[in-house]
């Protein structure tokens, strides 16, 4: 038993601006944080309220700090315990938008910004596949607590469905007060990839809001548990560990935020939940309090082990020092100190293999009932099984294989088997008798035949054997043959453009999302089956394309998406670079074991002619030896770099999925609302001019019609013609939208200066509103990027209000 307090680390978010209201001391035995509040002025000039608030921890993280000394010092030491068999848990707590989501799970942009789990996961299975005295297994489980109620993220129906059609995670307590979760999955990862798509599933299923205190705010309390399993080889113990990753939703003050709604609702449960986490804390650091209030909420149920319990638990304090938030995170720094008071008792947990305890219990229950037999003195009637049966062939055989005449056949007190070995051992004398009592052929003596049979029986065995593994060899190749065949057949349809549409008419985020496949396929079979099997973005439209083009090159994460698929494409290059390396480096040894081979045979002819005798060096030989090992070396750290590339790859192509996702879920938000405002828009202008249609209903009339019609020339220039004065009169665009002051005189300075700038840009074939009118002249089409944004009209409309003012 380890009796340990819970570490506490505080990291500080940075800021954007300098701020001078805090201060970090390191220390040898730990670090402080202090906060300056200074007096408020109003309160007169008797004025005792303290300034300066001091708060130990193990500790600080300044602005500076990288995600991987976070993880250096706080989840390593944590990871490594439950490599030994012992429980663990990381929690964040702090006020929304302090930095906890970023630091447990981290940031989608780049890959340094990895967070403690998906750094914890490279770590773990880093460690299983160099250790090769243990046989690990790990299973995972994503629970997500929103609005005090628990719900599967790994559920593959959690996207399709709604949240309160979904099975919810209910909280079940055997006996011994150990909590178990019923609805909630244990999926097996058996290496790190595995692992990050299950990670990256949980993520996109996760609920997030925007709220005025943060952009991205998750709305609900969610807990990753990594299930570790480890044996010796030839033990009858097994070590079994959980490490929870815990990322708590940020407590806010409703009054500050001013949220409403759906928000609000959510702000309630996750400051009750938050409350009775305090109240837990509370009453574990009191000394003589008998009753723990753990039921009052989920989290704290599920957490009972990491509270005051069964593990060895670390909390990070996420504090904001702005001067907004500085009541928020001395708040958080109190609520720290209290949780350094909680001593856990961490217990190695052990025990034996269920395999190995089933055997051993068999074995007790068959002597119990032999001795039973044999006091009672009734015999069992009921009959040998076949297994029973083929252990006794296998001791009679041994029996009569064994050249020591002092040999016994023990059997224990049971008579079924003792009449069962007399009825063998009758069998093979009746055998023998009946082969005849010949000497047997080429004098060989009894010894000698036994000898000679029990090699043929080796020989037989061996030959089974073998027939036994070429079998099984078959059938895993023919398994193999038809599942590249499989690939093989997807792949042509992927690529097969008869079932598939023009590559001019496919969304960009599909023709990358196809180029990003045909490259990831040369990494390995298993590689090429996940790409294939993975959901797919949908196909969009002609029109939705165009617009899709106009969103994308808009959109505030397009220069990320383009600077991960540029580091991606390196790291491909980079690792087809090392993959030939490797070739070559391979190529090289066996060219050398070639001639090492060759130079042997030279030296051992020579031994025997006599030129040259044995104990003598060769120095030719100790060079290629010299050369093979320097390959080798050369093959190792090469094949190292490889890897490594490989699992940068591989979180690289993650964050672009989840770019994609993004990407995808915003460009729908976007579409619909432009939709709903054109139909709005439309509805209050019925019959106006081509002067009121937005850019993006301009596009798609031209993408409905690409190549025009095949009427007469003479006849088209007429239309558009007539287009051209129906269009141009209608200039006189409704001042409906536009905002008045009430005056008379400069409400009809404001409309003369509207009316002057759309008849100039109806002279030049533009619109105010940011159209287009097709004049029939060559050459006028307006590109997206030539017209003005509503955001220009605005701001020239303000220029003249300030004029105008002044």
């Amino acid at each position: 038993m380890v009796k340990q307090t819970i570490q506490i680390f505080a990291r500080v978010k940075p800021t954007k601006k300098p701020t001078s209201g805090y201060f970090v001391d390191c220390e040898e035995q730990g670090s402080s944080l202090e906060f300056v509040v200074p007096r408020d002025l109003a309160d007169g000039f008797i004025n005792n309220k303290r300034e300066n608030y001091n708060f130990r921890f193990q500790k600080v993280f300044d602005q500076t700090a990288n995600q991987e000394e976070i993880f250096e010092t706080i989840a390593k030491p944590v990871a490594d315990n439950v490599l030994a068999g012992y429980n663990g848990t990381i929690f964040a707590y702090g006020q929304t938008g302090s930095g906890k989501t970023f630091t447990i799970t981290g940031g989608a942009e780049h890959y340094n910004d990895r967070g403690i789990i998906p750094r914890t996961l490279s770590y773990l299975y880093h460690h299983i596949s160099k250790d090769s005295s243990m046989v690990y297994t790990t299973h995972i489980s994503y629970l997500e607590i929103y609005n005090e109620a628990g719900y599967d993220l790994l559920n593959p129906q959690h996207e399709a469905s709604r949240l309160e059609d979904l099975p919810r995670v209910t909280i079940m307590e055997d006996s011994d007060q150990n909590i178990h979760l019923k609805n909630l999955s244990l999926q097996q990862s058996a290496n790190e990839e595995e692992a990050l798509d299950l990670l990256f599933l949980g993520d996109t299923n996760r609920m997030i809001a925007e709220t005025p205190m943060n952009e991205a705010s998750t709305r609900s309390h969610c807990i990753f548990t990594i299930h570790l399993c480890s044996k010796e080889l030839g033990s009858a113990t097994v070590l079994c560990s959980k490490l929870h990753l815990v990322d708590l939703a940020g407590s806010e003050r409703v009054g500050k935020t001013g949220v409403g709604g759906q928000i609000l609702k959510e702000a309630k449960y996750i400051n009750l939940s938050l409350h009775y986490l305090e109240q837990v804390i509370i009453a574990l650091s009191e000394k003589n309090r008998s009753h723990i209030p753990y039921r009052n909420s989920m989290m704290t149920s599920v957490l009972r082990d990491s509270l005051g319990g069964n593990c060895m638990t670390t909390m990070i304090a996420t504090v904001s020092v702005e001067m907004r938030n500085i009541a928020e995170s001395m708040s958080t720094c109190r609520f720290a100190q209290r949780v350094a008071l909680i001593k856990n008792d961490a217990l190695l947990n052990e025990e034996l293999d269920p395999a190995l305890l089933i055997v051993r219990l068999k074995k007790e229950i068959e002597s119990l009932k032999e001795e039973l037999a044999l006091v009672t003195g009734e015999q069992r009637s009921d009959k040998l099984n076949q297994e029973e049966i083929q252990k006794l062939e296998e001791q009679v055989n041994v029996y009569l294989e064994d050249p020591d005449n002092e040999v016994t056949l023990d059997l224990g007190p049971d008579m079924r088997k003792i009449h069962f070995c007399f009825f063998l051992l009758k069998v093979r004398m009746t055998e023998k008798h009946c082969s005849g009592s010949s000497p047997p052929l080429n004098g060989m003596s009894d010894g000698e035949d036994r000898k000679s049979h029990a090699e043929l029986q080796k020989l037989r065995d061996t030959v089974t054997h073998r027939d036994n593994e070429i079998s099984i060899l078959v059938s895993m190749l023919k398994r193999e043959k038809m599942k590249v065949q499989d690939v093989t057949s997807q792949l042509a349809q992927l690529h097969n453009p008869n079932t598939s549409t023009c590559s001019s008419s496919r969304s960009p985020t599909a023709l990358q999302a196809e180029e990003n496949e045909k490259c990831d396929t040369s990494l390995d079979y298993k590689h090429a089956h996940h790409l294939i099997t993975r959901k797919r973005v949908p196909e969009l439209s002609v029109g939705k394309q165009a617009a899709f083009e106009v969103f994308l090159r808009d959109h505030e994460d397009r220069l990320t998406i383009e600077d991960n698929r540029a580091v991606l494409q390196q790291r491909f290059v980079e690792a087809k670079t090392l993959g030939e390396q490797v070739n070559q480096i391979r190529i090289r040894v066996n060219e050398l074991k070639t001639q090492l081979k060759i130079r042997r045979k030279q030296m051992a002819a020579q031994v025997l002619t006599g030129n040259q005798t044995e104990s003598e060096s060769d120095s030719v030989e100790e060079r290629i030896l010299n050369q093979i090992e320097e390959q080798k070396k050369n093959y190792k750290i090469t094949s190292g770099c490889l890897k490594g590339l490989r699992t940068e790859i591989e979180h690289l192509q993650l964050l672009r999925e989840k770019s994609k996702v993004k990407l995808q879920r915003d460009f729908e938000n976007w579409w619909i609302q432009e939709g709903a405002r054109l139909q709005g828009y439309s509805a209050e202008n019925t019959g106006s001019s081509l002067s009121h249609v937005s850019p993006l209903s301009c596009m798609l009339t031209r993408n409905n019609n690409p190549k025009g019609d095949d009427t007469d020339p003479h006849e088209r220039s007429q239309r558009k013609r007539d287009m051209r004065e129906r269009a141009l009169p209608s200039a006189d665009l409704s001042f409906a939208s536009i905002p008045l002051t009430g005056d008379k005189q400069t409400d009809a300075e404001i409309q003369a200066f509207i009316r002057a700038r759309h008849n100039l840009l109806n002279s030049t074939g533009r619109r105010s509103d940011g159209s287009c009118v097709d004049l029939g002249l060559p050459g006028e089409n307006l590109s997206m990027d030539k017209r003005p944004s509503p955001a220009t009209q605005s701001t020239e409309l303000l220029v003249f209000l300030a004029d105008y003012s002044a």
